[in-house]
């Protein structure tokens, strides 16, 4: 799989490089700002963008707003955010695309390299991967908008861990119940949530994108 890659910092950037690069992908492309990225996704068409949420020149939304115009204009192309700190209102641009192949994580998570490199190739093929403390902020922001109410404080916690990107077994672990009752709870999730009738691995991405929709 190609990626490439927009980080300003020379240093995180060949780090970076040498990860995907551990994970399997072609790295296409690097490069500083948010003009050079999007000239790399044009020219190369890659599975996965890993881009910085502030660039050059401004060191403001430059990453977010060129991820914006690769969702729109090459939807095939995954798009990983990462940043220093939770900024959940670019988050909430993003996701609002309403679409697979999104992320957004934390800096500090490239330090574990194992599940970072799990979130690259989740991101990829189509799902999410959210860092615990953007999910945390966006359910902090968002009220109580239906059909969200109509879930019981545990599918919440389901939810929310799905959104992070987690495995039916990663979340069984994480509330120490069975997987079994993972499974029931995210069927009663699904059809509580109206979702259409899909493969699993899709409709798991539209309820945690119902879950995020107009944070």
């Amino acid at each position: 799989m190609r990626a490439v890659i927009a980080e300003d910092s020379v240093l995180l950037r060949i780090g970076l490089v040498k990860v995907l690069e551990m994970a399997g992908f072609e790295v296409a492309a690097e490069t500083g700002d948010a003009d050079g990225l999007l000239t790399a996704v044009e020219e190369h068409r890659p599975q996965l963008a890993l881009v910085d949420v502030r660039m050059p020149p401004g060191f403001t939304d430059e990453g977010v707003r060129a991820a914006l115009l690769i969702r729109r204009q090459w939807p095939e192309t995954a798009v990983l955010l990462f940043s220093q700190y939770v900024e959940e209102r670019y988050a909430a641009d993003l996701l609002s695309a309403q679409a697979g192949g999104i992320g957004y994580l934390l800096k500090q998570r490239v330090a574990d390299v194992e599940e970072f490199i799990d979130a690259l190739r989740r991101v990829a093929g189509g799902g999410t991967a959210l860092d615990p403390q953007v999910v945390a902020q966006l359910l902090l922001r968002r009220g109580g908008a239906d059909p969200l109410e109509r879930l019981t404080p545990r599918e919440r916690e389901v939810l929310a861990l799905m959104a992070e990107g987690r495995s039916n077994a990663g979340i069984a672990g994480e509330l120490v119940v069975s997987e079994s009752a993972i499974a029931k709870h995210i069927n009663s999730i699904f059809s509580k949530l109206d979702l259409p009738h899909a493969d699993g691995a899709h409709r798991r991405v539209l309820a945690v994108l119902r879950f995020l929709d107009g944070v």
